[in-house]
């Protein structure tokens, strides 16, 4: 997360120059106060997952700059962050001097982290959520942590409307046949994901 780093994703895209000042109002995005679960952390986790599985990107570039710019906007209190995310995006990829195509790419990429059990035949769709959704597979401590994280972004709902929107994502998750398209992150996160959120389900239900 460095500029090295930085600049090195923007070359790669065939942009002229790594705007610097977007940079930095990327990092303190992802640090707004009110953030818990979408901070930096949650990037940094996103970015290393991306960097043991790039091979895996038809565009990996692409998918890289998505990951970034995927929580760019987020206003718990809101519906539309994805897509104000990935206007952000497409505004800055073609300020950048990048090919219009690849702006619309990007974009595409960061609208569909709006919808995780959409996701299409895509493999550079399919690879940015399952990064996105490697916190259910992490460690159960690291999990029940994730959870009062996002508890603690939504404290302006009361208990009942919170717990019963978690009930529904947490049932519409263990309903799909798989969590992770790719094989990769199916192999080895698949198994704990499902036993994590059956245990989320179980809290909620007697919580209920």
């Amino acid at each position: 997360m460095n500029l090295n780093s930085w600049r090195r994703l923007w070359g790669e895209l065939g942009a002229g120059t790594a705007n610097g000042g977007l940079l930095n109002q990327l990092l303190a995005a992802y640090s707004e106060p009110h953030r818990r679960y979408h901070t930096l952390q949650h990037l940094r986790e996103g970015l290393a997952n991306f960097e043991a599985a790039a091979m895996l990107a038809r565009r990996p570039a692409e998918v890289e700059l998505a990951l970034w710019f995927h929580d760019a906007v987020y206003d718990p209190r809101r519906t539309d962050n994805e897509e104000r995310s990935a206007q952000w995006a497409h505004d800055s990829v073609l300020a950048a001097g990048c090919p219009a195509e690849a702006a619309d790419r990007i974009a595409d990429l960061v609208r569909a982290t709006a919808h995780h059990t959409r996701r299409g035949d895509d493999p550079d769709t399919q690879l940015l959520l399952d990064i996105d959704l490697a916190i259910l597979g992490a460690a159960p401590a690291r999990f029940d942590a994730y959870e009062q994280e996002v508890r603690a972004e939504y404290g302006h709902l009361d208990v009942a409307a919170f717990n019963a929107g978690r009930l529904a994502l947490v049932q519409a998750f263990l309903a799909q046949p798989r969590l992770y398209a790719t094989a990769a992150f199916h192999d080895a996160l698949e198994a704990r994901a499902r036993a994590n959120l059956q245990r989320s389900l179980e809290r909620l239900r007697a919580a209920g």
